[in-house]
């Protein structure tokens, strides 16, 4: 049977075989605690380490994960090293309670109070504790606005296991300075996300048909897809339809010498689906009767070209390079009820709030304009605004009103601003702002997802599809060799066609199904593209 002092050896073994011991004891004690060890314990330990070498021995690697582990899977043994999980480390914090920041903190901190005045011993202590105290309170407040916990002094170096998520309280201040600082910026859904999306949307247009003659100017809107299904498309001093359902084509209008077409709006439901109105570079806006292919009435009142045209009921807008905004009433002979002025440069996008109450127009003076439709026809001149928003530092040319939250207004600004705003049009508030990197030339909200289209200019040339609120970039549709000029989207929401100074149109399947319109039996359905091949070239 061993004696005491022969079990020592074995403890050389433990320590040299990297396991865990307690530290030895002292010199005056150790006699004293080795005879206190019975001779039954040492026994077990000497037979313990013996079964430990010989169990070693046997043990293999595991080929999937590639860690040792012994060959009977059912005793589990103590491996000589542990990896820690990086995910679960604080750096930021290990970096913060390092030896050599802490040190360097006391450094100056002990500085500032040698350099002090000096004060009583008693006075001068008391001080101090009361400081040590504030700090003490003050980081455990910090600790708990920005990491959601009120002491994280105890918090391990190294970790090996992931910890459980913590749910940090809705009002933390880290999810206000999250939710601050990250609505900027544009970012790719994950795809691991992006799986989650219950459509798929394509990567290539449906169908792609020439427009020659397609102009290439910012400030023109040549393409309306109507409620009727059918696109009236402006290609130089030509108006063209295109049946979306029959894949005919007819030619609507011509006009004479060296005028163009500036721009195409379709009638809204009110005021009948089969009137078009037209705006020449002659100043003149013309009001078509699809149906019957004539002409109804010509209306006068601006002096340059109208690059711009907006339905509200029986009142059409018109906004002209003269820098005016006219309403027409239709009906009536004499049809000017109110002329807008607020404006410095061309108008180049207007458009009516979906209720009616509130138009929105922008021009090349980077100014975007609210005026209230309770004023029309109060004043034959109106120079002040509702609102007068003046932080794009471009041209404002698209402007999409939300259809299914009131008073949200979206704008893209021109080549020197690049960055699609959100506003509150109720207060003028200005609810957020993303960087697109290039032109912003056309908006589009869908009807039935919380998504909004956007196309560019250069150097993009592109579509992007984004997610709202979050404005997160969905999808980007690439095709178009010029900038995307116009959008417009079919009369059930799903189908968009872009418009570019490639002189081509594109047709996407972008956004999701409206159901209750499949539910009704409306009839919105495009050509299949090999129809399409041989019925359309517009011209």
């Amino acid at each position: 049977m061993a004696s005491p002092r022969a079990a020592v050896p074995h403890l050389e073994r433990i320590s040299s075989s990297s396991l865990l011991v307690s530290p030895p004891p002292s010199r005056n004690n150790s006699r004293k605690r080795l005879h206190t060890a019975s001779e039954s314990d040492l026994h077990k330990v000497s037979s313990g380490l013996k079964n430990g070498v010989s169990s070693t021995t046997k043990s293999r690697t595991d080929p999937s994960n590639g860690i040792n582990c012994s060959a009977n899977s059912s005793n589990k043994k103590a491996l000589d090293r542990f990896i820690p999980t990086r995910s679960a480390m604080n750096l930021d914090l290990v970096q913060c309670n390092s030896p050599d920041t802490i040190a360097a903190v006391e450094a100056a901190t002990n500085s500032r109070k040698n350099n002090s005045p000096s004060r009583s011993g008693g006075a001068s202590t008391f001080s101090s504790l009361a400081e040590d105290e504030e700090k003490q309170i003050y980081k455990k407040r910090l600790a708990s606005a920005l990491l959601g916990k009120e002491d994280d002094t105890n918090h391990k170096i190294l970790k090996f296991t992931k910890d459980k998520p913590a749910v940090a309280p809705p009002d933390s201040f880290k999810s206000t300075l999250q939710a601050r600082f990250s609505h900027n910026k544009v970012t790719m859904v994950p795809a691991a996300a992006a799986k989650k999306l219950n459509r798929h949307v394509p990567s290539a247009p449906i169908k792609v048909l020439d427009a020659p003659e397609f102009m290439n100017d910012y400030y023109l809107n040549l393409l309306s897809w109507g409620a009727n299904n059918v696109l009236a498309v402006a290609l130089g001093q030509c108006v063209y339809l295109w049946n979306a359902v029959s894949g005919e084509i007819d030619e609507l209008m011509t006009l004479d010498g060296d005028e163009y077409v500036s721009s195409v709006q379709w009638s809204d439901a009110a005021s009948g689906l089969s009137h078009l109105a037209i705006g020449t570079s002659e100043s003149v806006v013309q009001l078509w009767d699809v149906t019957a292919s004539r002409q109804v009435r010509t209306m006068n009142g601006h002096s340059s070209r109208v690059g711009a045209l907006a339905w509200n009921s029986y009142v059409l807008s018109s906004g002209s390079r003269d820098s005016t905004i006219i309403h027409h009433d239709v009906r009536a002979r004499q049809h000017q009820l109110s002329t807008l002025t607020s404006h410095e440069q061309e108008v180049c996008g207007i458009q009516w709030s979906p209720d009616g109450t509130m138009l929105a127009s922008g021009g090349n003076d980077n100014a975007l304009c609210l005026w209230k439709a309770g004023s029309i026809g109060t004043s034959r001149s109106m120079q002040t605004p509702a609102h007068r928003l003046e932080q794009h530092t471009a041209a404002v040319k698209a402007i999409a009103w939300c259809p299914w939250e009131r008073n949200l207004l979206a704008t893209g600004g021109g080549t020197a601003d690049r960055t699609i705003k959100f506003w509150n049009t109720a207060n003028g508030a200005m609810l957020n702002s993303v960087n697109t990197g290039s032109q912003v030339c056309s908006l589009l909200w869908s009807t039935t997802e919380k998504e909004l289209l956007s196309s560019h200019g250069y150097s993009q040339n592109e579509l992007c599809l984004w997610k709202y609120p979050s404005m997160t970039k969905v999808k980007e549709l690439t095709g178009h060799t010029s900038r995307v000029l116009h959008l417009a989207a079919s009369p059930d929401g799903e189908t968009v066609v872009s418009g570019a100074a490639d002189e081509t149109l594109r047709f996407w399947k972008v956004f999701g199904p409206n159901r209750k319109a499949r539910k009704a039996g409306s009839s919105t359905t495009v050509l299949s593209s090999s129809s399409l091949s041989t019925v359309m070239s517009i011209r």
